[in-house]
């Protein structure tokens, strides 16, 4: 599923390229008053866009003027909602297509404020990202 990019989106994720040397899939600004910038990190480099002790990700926030979140791309959608949840323990991801296609998460029980986020922040974030890549619905926690 191709994922559509604005302009402003595009200039995020020049600007991640730019200073972690690691392409960005896509990238969503998330809050209402305290915006924070999610960036979705190609497969298996999301260390490398952290970087040592966490530095290279802070000059990237320091120039966006915002904070960031890193969510580790995935070819599959049940490691990609996992993903999206993280750092949250998800212990089994079950995808179901009937009307309408729901992640049914499976999460440490005290993990589920982790995953559900301050405001619900986190698992909306999550689902707007698995539907943008992967045509999922909802993401239900179980």
């Amino acid at each position: 599923m191709g994922v559509t990019l604005d302009d402003d989106t595009r200039q995020y994720l020049a600007a991640f390229e730019d200073v972690t040397g690691v392409n960005g899939r896509d990238c969503i600004v998330t809050g209402e008053s305290e915006n924070r910038l999610l960036i979705v990190v190609e497969n298996d480099r999301i260390g490398e866009a952290i970087g040592p002790g966490g530095r290279t990700v802070s000059r990237f926030e320091e120039r966006v003027g915002m904070p960031v979140r890193l969510v580790e791309g995935a070819d599959d959608p049940e490691t990609f909602v996992a993903n999206t949840l993280a750092p949250a323990a998800v212990y089994n991801v079950t995808i179901s297509e009937n009307e309408d296609t729901v992640a049914y998460v499976e999460v440490a029980q005290e993990d589920r404020g982790v995953a559900i986020g301050s405001n619900g922040r986190t698992i909306d974030a999550a689902r707007r990202l698995v539907d943008r890549h992967f045509g999922i619905d909802d993401i239900q926690l179980i």
